[in-house]
């Protein structure tokens, strides 16, 4: 071989050389990552559940008695007090009604008193005055019947409550059973929302004793509501078609604030004591299944199938998985692969904390 031909073998070998030197240092610069290990601490997960706001009362007031509406006491979005007259039906017809079987029951009380004294003294038999006396219950039953319906005409307000609108006028002329308006009472509201059947049963599995748990509610504008709430009733079936089954918390509405028929979301907080707390950037998904990169003793990472009970912002909940004392990968999970080695960099757990919490802010 020429001169020439070992010279530029010589620069082309020391070239490639160079270059894998450079390929090698820059390799092994990318595989300088931080890890970490999880974090053991106690967590609470808020859970909202849509639902469905209602009076704890809310009853259709209606016309009891036929006839035209003489006069209303109340206007639309009145607080009315219990035993407040509300409205009143023209009562002439009940009135003369009474007075007939008023009438009728005292002539029957006076045949009664004669066939009594007659029966004394022997000249009717008592099955008379036993027939007479039957009459005179009948009579009776026949005033007090009345006395009833006169009082249909006077409605009152049969509890402590907030009208809605008015749906009769006064002047209108009423059916039995017609609707006069509707009344609630929004001292206390219930509060009704769906929970899927897993959750409940973790719910019953953690409260065996049925105690009140305390709750939020979130209002539509995304206010939370000043006064906590308990939930206090479980529907005793589920829904087969949703899988869920209801529950009710009751709010204490002091203000008014809530009213019959308003929509907002209960805010449930589950408390995770002692959970394996991870970032969620150290996780990467496979089919649907999560998994982490853990580092050995050696540097070399694995990977490791995890599940997840819960999701905070910037975190996860591991129920299965992790140990405390497993080191894992926080960054550059797209750069490695299952057994790579690697230069790690431990940082803290509260730091890793501190930083995920500087994000989310």
């Amino acid at each position: 071989m020429s001169k020439k031909a070992l010279l530029a073998v010589s620069i082309v070998s020391a070239l490639l050389g160079g270059c894998g030197h450079e390929e090698h240092a820059a390799h092994h610069e990318k595989l300088q990552f931080n890890v970490t290990h999880p974090i053991v601490q106690d967590t609470t997960l808020v859970k909202e559940y849509v639902s469905q706001i209602r009076a704890i009362q809310h009853i259709e007031v209606r016309a009891m008695e036929k006839g035209y509406l003489q006069s209303t006491f109340v206007d639309e979005g009145q607080t009315v007090e219990r035993g407040q007259p509300m409205f009143k039906i023209m009562p002439n017809v009940y009135e003369a009604e009474l007075h007939r079987a008023e009438a009728e029951a005292k002539a029957v009380e006076m045949e009664y008193k004669n066939t009594k004294s007659l029966v004394e003294q022997n000249i009717v038999s008592p099955n008379e005055l036993a027939v007479i006396e039957a009459q005179l219950q009948k009579a009776q039953a026949e005033v007090e019947l009345a006395k009833t319906h006169l009082a249909f005409t006077d409605i009152k307000a049969p509890f402590t409550g907030k009208m809605d609108r008015l749906e009769a006028r006064t002047g209108s002329l009423l059916d039995e059973g017609e609707l006069l308006t509707t009344l609630s009472d929004i001292s206390t509201m219930w509060v009704y929302f769906n929970v899927p059947e897993s959750e409940y049963l973790k719910y019953a599995q953690n409260n065996p004793s049925n105690k009140q748990t305390p709750v939020r509610l979130k209002l539509a504008d995304g206010s939370i509501y000043e006064h906590q709430g308990v939930i206090d009733a479980i529907e005793a079936d589920f829904d087969n078609h949703t899988g869920t089954i209801e529950m009710r918390a009751s709010f204490p509405n002091p203000d008014q604030l809530l009213r019959h028929g308003q929509t907002g979301n209960v805010m449930v907080d589950i408390a995770y004591p002692d959970a394996l707390v991870i970032p969620q950037k150290a996780t990467f998904e496979i089919l649907d299944q999560s998994f982490v990169y853990v580092l050995d003793s050696e540097n070399k990472l694995a990977t490791r199938h995890i599940n997840i009970a819960a999701e905070l912002p910037n975190i996860y909940l591991v129920s299965d998985g992790l140990a405390p004392d497993d080191t894992i990968l926080i960054e550059g999970l797209r750069r490695v692969s299952n057994g790579d080695e690697i230069e790690p960099e431990l940082i803290s757990a509260s730091d890793t904390l501190a930083e995920l919490s500087l994000h989310a802010e």
